[in-house]
């Protein structure tokens, strides 16, 4: 029962450590979106995701609060009148999610891109340091059960 209870406490004493570290494949392609997405304006001159016209709390790992953004791809899919809805967002979407604490300070930025070979995720800290890039884990294994229906988008869907 010791060796259990020992066994306990080290993992629960791991854990944050294991959370910290992110799953960085590509930090190169990470920066380059980070400076993609801060160009001009910025994303928070782009058009808010549906559902997200200010800021919303939030049941998922990014934080208790988010603000999302979508470029002009998505916000003219999501705009434009079609008989036949479309199977997936258009290669050179983005989606940015801002994160935030309980306290209301920026936590992290999230950002999906659609390329031509599927989405690019990557998650920055408040200062744009990238945890998470390229296709990692943690966020295919999320976002996998919104391939069929929203293209493995979570937060609001493809226009039906």
């Amino acid at each position: 029962m010791k060796t259990l209870a020992r066994v306990l406490a080290l993992a629960t004493a791991m854990a944050p450590a294991a959370a910290g570290c992110g799953q960085d494949d590509d930090p190169e392609g990470a920066r380059v979106l980070y400076e993609k997405i801060n160009t001009g304006g910025g994303f928070r001159s782009w058009q808010r995701a549906p559902g997200y016209a200010t800021r919303k709390p939030s049941f998922t790992l990014h934080g208790s609060a988010v603000e999302i953004f979508v470029s002009k791809e998505i916000a003219t899919t999501l705009s434009t009148p079609t008989t036949t809805p479309p199977t997936e967002w258009p290669v050179g979407s983005i989606i940015v999610k801002e994160a935030y604490s309980g306290a209301g300070s920026r936590k992290q930025v999230a950002v999906m891109e659609k390329r031509a070979d599927g989405w690019f995720w990557a998650e920055y800290d408040d200062g744009g340091t990238p945890k998470y890039s390229g296709r990692p884990t943690i966020c295919i294994d999320c976002h996998d059960n919104r391939k069929s229906y929203s293209d493995w988008v979570y937060a609001f869907e493809l226009p039906r």
